[in-house]
């Protein structure tokens, strides 16, 4: 793509910014084409043409199978979590499933203690990871593509990561699930539902949580980001509620000063230029189009790019110490989980 993806990042419109409690939201809009129809993996679930699957009757934990029977392509977004089969799974990259098309996807498990069906086909859970646990997992999977060219996570850490967030949030789980933290604390996350607002015509997000930058999400279709919009926002919701408690029990990295900040547009500009200076290497996706992979000081991010036009956007704010796993008390925190 020969870093066009400079002329989105840097010819953003930001919308006017939206704040509650200690996240802010910037809206992101562009007139550039974004390629190829498609529409979100909800809206093809529903229609009954679309299916996911476990790969075979014993299952395989780092893949699933996808069927699209429909005319159309679906869109499966980086964190996407899905339910059901043998264990929950979330998507390692984004991918466009081609019309009329089946393959396997690339996951990672989300639900470290059931290996058992409860359900012979997947549904959408109404979740995308954690914002930092994405940028993380895609670090993860940046690397691997580096080493042998596959889109694998590191499951070990994952697992930790959903077992933390469980610990931090006091939220037990008999099989260690993520969905399980998010339906605890879904009384909190609609508290943010209901103060951020898609507007009209809007194509991304940029947060920052505790007044830095987390992280954006830039989808090419109006029509598909307004059905992916609640999804997003209780991702980095679920961040900002995540550093919350971890200051309450002195775990933060900051004061809790901080985490009044409102960042301004200047902010906002600065994080989406640094996103633009990050090296940026080529793969070919696991559906459509072509994959980009991108690193900078302190920031990750992806693209997926059909015929040279941006469908999926994501870059994220990534601390040393997070990628390194390094969490004292992990195996307390599993024994938390799994009651």
């Amino acid at each position: 793509m020969g870093k066009s993806v400079d002329s989105y990042l840097l010819g953003m419109e930001l919308g006017a910014a939206q704040s509650f409690e200690n996240m802010t939201v910037f809206g992101l809009l562009t007139s550039l084409n974004g390629g190829p129809e498609y529409v979100t993996l909800k809206e093809a679930l529903e229609t009954g043409v679309f299916t996911v699957t476990e790969v075979s009757e014993g299952g395989s934990v780092p893949e699933l199978k996808v069927e699209n029977r429909s005319d159309i392509a679906v869109l499966l977004l980086d964190g996407e979590e899905l339910r059901g089969a043998k264990q929950n799974r979330v998507l390692n990259t984004t991918i466009l499933v081609a019309p009329k098309s089946a393959m396997k996807v690339p996951v990672s498990c989300t639900e470290h203690g059931r290996w058992s069906y409860e359900s012979r086909q997947f549904a959408e859970s109404g979740n995308v990871m954690a914002a930092s646990m994405r940028g993380v997992n895609l670090r993860e999977v940046n690397r691997n593509l580096e080493v042998s060219k596959e889109f694998r996570s590191n499951q070990a850490m994952i697992w930790d990561n959903v077992a933390e967030m469980a610990w931090d949030m006091k939220v037990s789980s008999r099989t260690g699930a993520m969905r399980d933290v998010f339906e605890a604390k879904g009384a909190d996350l609609d508290g943010y539902l209901k103060n951020f607002k898609a507007a009209e015509g809007l194509k991304g997000i940029l947060v920052f949580i505790d007044g830095k930058p987390a992280g954006m999400d830039f989808v090419s279709r109006d029509k598909a980001f307004g059905a992916l919009f609640p999804k997003l926002v209780k991702s980095y919701a679920m961040e900002a509620m995540l550093l919350r408690e971890r200051r309450k029990a002195g775990r933060g990295k900051d004061g809790a000063d901080k985490a009044t900040v409102k960042p301004g547009a200047d902010d906002a500009r600065e994080f989406l230029k640094r996103a633009a200076a990050c090296e940026e290497k080529k793969y070919e996706s696991v559906g459509m189009g072509w994959s980009y992979r991108y690193s900078g000081a302190g920031i990750v991010g992806s693209a997926l790019a059909v015929d040279e036009k941006v469908v999926h956007m994501a870059f994220f704010s990534v601390a040393e110490a997070e990628v390194s796993g390094n969490m004292a008390g992990t195996g307390m925190r599993r024994n938390f989980r799994i009651v």
